[in-house]
């Protein structure tokens, strides 16, 4: 007997388009007997099937569950539909207004097919640099426009030779709808270039290129999102010179492995963070080191991480196979600017830098840093979050309107929302000059079109000298939204955890404008999405010099000290006291006295900086956060005993005195005391006290809820601590796994409160 065929429309949404998703559909469709056609529509995915009832339940549950790698369902609808007879399963031709509104995957690492493929002597892409399918390779950094065809991507100057071609329009193939699909013999190429720009005829360039960074050499290497500076990180003379010419101290490099058993070699590396380090998401790993160990010290001092990726790209591949234990490989890019993506940029930029170039024909659209991860309290953090993931959004709990957040100052990003969903960009960096600026209004510009979004709402920081306020503010037809650093902190986390407050929040980190016109950054506040109430922060301190104070944290030392003892602290018997000099600290207490340059900070991580200081960790940094960050690698983690604290209450609002905790801590260093034991008393001192006031909190307003956020978060000992501390305690606490907890996922709260005020 015959079973009676039924007819059904299945609507899917997500990341669905450029990723093989169709192909995907038509081959399961055949394998269950059904007919129908799939096309591509402005939301995602129409399939159209007819069969057996069974049949298209079997597919239905396949289909939700064994997408292409890079598909990424958000949401499945099912109607029943009307049987239109058809002959067979196809792939229709799409909608004309398909692709104004769907999600384009982030670009991913080569995938294990490609891979194959690459390293095969009888496959005609054998050691092709730019080998790629549906399943893997560029797609952010190199569209212009949408639809995500190839005509609106930087392959529209290569055409496809016969044999691209025929893959390219086999439903069946893996190649189907691959836009950068290419070949020796079709498509872009490496050329290996010596500092005078002269061309090196070779035959195999990244033979070439291992031969040099073998001999100590510094190559700048055009990769995905943009250059990398490279060098062998066994080679101290090399990564010391590496150092020296691109003006970064001390900041710790990344570097790049062939796969986890050379990582091993250097880093302990736990199950979890071997699944997230392999993921086609390739990020930065931070990784605890093993000591000792064969890198050289120069690759990360006084750390205790390496940060390290696995290699993402076929030219990665082809060049660390080439038995590199790791090779530096660092953003292309000069102290505080953008990373190269442009051949004659590298050529300019790079000049008194690198030694030789690697560089390809293939143009980067958009540029993209490497993403940094840390895994935390049982989850993954992100430091920076740009290749990999974006633009993949942020899911948000309502439907917004369209937003544009145009972000903080440092660690810069910017969000769009449209819909339920949120869309930060890549990682754009501190914007403190003009190229970085730029960089900053190319990415706006190319988010709205991508995303097909022009938002009428504009939000910002509160701060008046920001970069990304004053671009704000220039839109005079635009609704501008000023929103305050350390609410869009806590928005943003609550955003994420999709909650609605109120929450309390601890927002805790370096600089934030605040209503009052100082600096705050030690902060509970009783937040919702569109308001917010300051319940605590730490007590008012002058910063000396203002900028000059975060570079310089013997500024702080000596603005904390004076607050704790006043005149007394003279005759303090510190070393911190005699290595910088009276006369130094003297001046500074003047500037402190007549209120010179010396604007008021609540900032958690100024005392951080000052501490630091006090104990004799680090009087002056090289890059923005290294003195609270050794202090927390030198730190004992889990430390019973604390110092003693101090609040008073002003108009319903606690203020946390520094003196105790400065004294206390200045007890230690005349006893003796280990600068880890001091550290991490510290760290415990700051986890009692803020628990202890969100109890006070909680009595006060009945709320049950901790949202924690901003860049002092980063610090593991703290965050590990709070959570633990909070939770212990009864408060159910939500943390940053989706986007940073520092400025980086500041434009995403910006764009919630925008969206919510009222």
């Amino acid at each position: 007997m015959q079973r009676e065929c039924i007819a059904r429309r299945i609507e899917v949404e997500g990341i669905v388009q450029g990723v093989g998703f169709r192909p995907f559909v038509y081959q399961l469709a055949n394998r269950h007997n059904l007919k129908g056609e799939v096309l591509n529509t402005s939301s995602g995915v129409s399939i159209h099937v007819e069969g057996i009832g069974k049949d298209i339940d079997s597919f239905c549950r396949e289909l939700k569950k064994n997408g292409p790698p890079l598909a990424h369902i958000t949401d499945v609808s099912d109607y029943p539909e009307t049987m239109k007879n058809h002959n067979s399963f196809s792939i229709a031709e799409s909608r004309p207004d398909a692709s104004r509104s769907v999600l384009i995957s982030p670009d991913v690492s080569i995938c294990d097919d490609c891979l194959k493929e690459l390293f095969d002597t009888k496959d005609r892409r054998f050691r092709y640099p730019f080998i790629n399918c549906t399943n893997c390779g560029p797609r952010y950094t190199i569209i212009d426009d949408i639809p995500y065809d190839r005509p609106n991507t930087s392959m529209k100057h290569f055409r496809m030779c016969g044999k691209c071609q025929e893959e390219y329009d086999d439903p069946g193939n893996r190649r189907f709808h691959a836009q950068p699909n290419a070949c020796h013999d079709c498509g872009p190429f490496l050329t290996l270039y010596d500092n005078n720009r002269k061309m090196i005829d070779v035959k195999n360039p990244v033979e070439t290129t291992a031969g040099l960074l073998k001999q100590g050499y510094i190559v700048a290497i055009k990769g995905l999102g943009g250059f990398h500076l490279v060098a062998d990180a066994e080679n101290d003379k090399a990564v010391y010179t590496l150092r020296k010419r691109k003006l970064r101290e001390e900041k710790p490099f990344a570097i790049m492995s062939f796969d986890i058993e050379k990582i091993k070699r250097f880093a302990v590396i736990e199950p979890e963070e071997e699944v997230l380090i392999s993921s086609n998401r390739r990020p930065i790993v931070l990784l605890k080191k093993k000591e000792p160990n064969q890198l050289s010290g120069e690759v990360s001092p006084k750390n205790k991480y390496f940060g390290t990726m696995l290699p993402y790209t076929p030219l990665h591949y082809l060049l660390m196979q080439h038995d590199f234990t790791a090779l530096v490989m660092t953003s292309g890019n000069r102290s505080e600017e953008p990373i190269s993506i442009d051949n004659e940029d590298a050529f300019i930029r790079f000049s008194d830098i690198a030694d030789f170039y690697l560089t390809h024909n293939r143009d980067i659209y958009l540029r993209s840093d490497d993403s940094i991860v840390k895994r935390t309290a049982g989850e993954t953090r992100f430091i920076r979050r740009s290749r990999g993931y974006v633009p993949t959004p942020v899911f948000l709990n309502r439907t917004m309107q369209p937003v544009l957040a145009c972000g903080a100052e440092l660690k810069n990003t910017v969000c769009i929302t449209r819909d339920n969903k949120a869309f930060l960009s890549q990682h754009i960096g501190d914007l403190e000059n003009l190229s970085t600026l730029e960089f900053f209004e190319l990415t706006i510009r190319h988010m709205k079109r991508i995303l097909d979004v022009y938002p009428e709402i504009v939000a910002c920081d509160l701060h008046p000298d920001y970069l990304s306020t004053k671009y704000a503010l220039s839109h005079k037809k635009a609704k501008v939204v000023r929103v305050q650093h350390h609410h869009a902190h806590i928005a943003a986390c609550m955003a994420e955890n999709m909650i609605d407050g109120p929450v309390i929040g601890l927002s805790f980190d370096g600089t934030g404008y605040g209503e009052d016109g100082k600096i705050w950054g030690g902060e509970i506040l009783v937040a919702e999405k569109s308001r917010y109430k300051r319940a605590a922060h730490i007590s008012y301190i002058p910063m000396p010099g203002s900028a000059a104070a975060i570079k310089e944290p013997w500024r702080m030392a000596a603005s904390y000290l004076y607050d704790a003892f006043g005149e007394e602290m003279w005759g303090l018997n510190l070393p911190f006291l005699k290595a910088t000099g009276a006369d130094k600290i003297r001046f500074i207490i003047d500037m402190i006295s007549k209120k010179i340059n010396s604007p008021e900070t609540s900032s958690l991580g100024r005392l951080f900086d000052g501490i630091s200081a006090i104990i004799g960790i680090r009087n002056l940094v090289c890059f923005e956060g290294q003195a609270a960050m050794e202090l927390e690698m030198l730190s004992a983690e889990n430390t019973a005993e604390t110092y003693d604290y101090e609040w008073i209450s002003d108009n319903n609002v606690f203020k946390i005195l520094t003196a105790p905790i400065i004294k206390g801590i200045v007890a230690d260093v005349h006893n003796g005391i280990h600068q880890s034991v001091i550290g991490g008393k510290f760290h415990g001192t700051v986890i009692r006290m803020f628990t202890e006031l969100c109890e006070i909190t909680r009595k006060d307003t009945d709320i049950e809820r901790v949202a924690l956020s901003g860049g002092v978060f980063q610090n593991s000992i703290l965050l590990s601590g709070m959570i633990k501390s909070l939770e212990e305690n009864r408060f159910k606490v939500y943390t940053h796994k989706l986007v940073p907890a520092n400025d980086g996922g500041i434009s995403l709260g910006q764009a919630i409160v925008a969206g919510s005020a009222d």
